[in-house]
């Protein structure tokens, strides 16, 4: 997800707010522009992403590396953008997100299990940690190579977060939601389809 900018430049995000700028339109500029099969011609169309489904396990990437350009060695400097994204550790909901069918006994409303985060300046550099759920009893745990320590998920919400693990709470959507939608419509999602032969 991209890191948004905060509309009062504060160094703090809302995943929402990454959310969004995640699925907002690009218009493509001429050197990237789409062919367009109807009219036969090169166009700057607008690009968009939406979301049908969600798995059960979601992964979200933060892009915490933007790529500039250094004139004095004529190359590419990949430095690290150090915002807070503040994100929740309980209750991730992406119902107004999904365009496809939403089974009500499995919603895409997530909760962390983990995150992956990155200390240092640049992409070449720095050190890994990571934060975890235990899936038995809840507590949480920081992992610094071969330091653990008890911890809160809240103390996870930091700069450096790089990855981040959630699990839909309630439920499992087989098939992104479609098993209910075939069963709702009295079709065997295991079988073959009868038909009137």
């Amino acid at each position: 997800l991209p890191l948004a900018q905060d509309k009062n430049g504060q160094s703090v995000v809302k995943l929402e707010d990454c959310l969004e700028k995640f699925m907002e339109g690009e218009q493509l500029d001429d050197v990237n522009a789409w062919y367009c099969p109807g009219c036969k011609k090169h166009v700057c169309a607008l690009k968009m992403i939406a979301l049908w489904s969600v798995p059960d396990v979601l992964i979200l990437h933060l892009k915490r590396f933007q790529f500039d350009h250094c004139s004095v060695r004529n190359d590419i400097v990949r430095s690290k953008i150090d915002a807070t994204v503040k994100f929740p550790i309980d209750g991730l909901d992406l119902r107004r997100h999904v365009l496809g069918p939403i089974d009500e006994n499995a919603p895409p409303i997530y909760k962390l299990f983990g995150v992956s985060e990155h200390m240092g300046p640049t992409a070449n550099s720095g050190h890994y940690t990571a934060t975890a759920r235990n899936s038995k009893d809840g507590r949480w745990y920081r992992y610094n190579d071969a330091h653990v320590g008890e911890t809160t998920g809240d103390a996870a919400v930091t700069g450096g977060a790089y990855l981040l693990f959630y699990q839909r709470v309630r439920g499992s959507a087989r098939w992104a939601g479609m098993e209910k939608v075939m069963k709702d419509k009295e079709i065997d999602p295991y079988g073959g389809l009868e038909t009137d032969q």
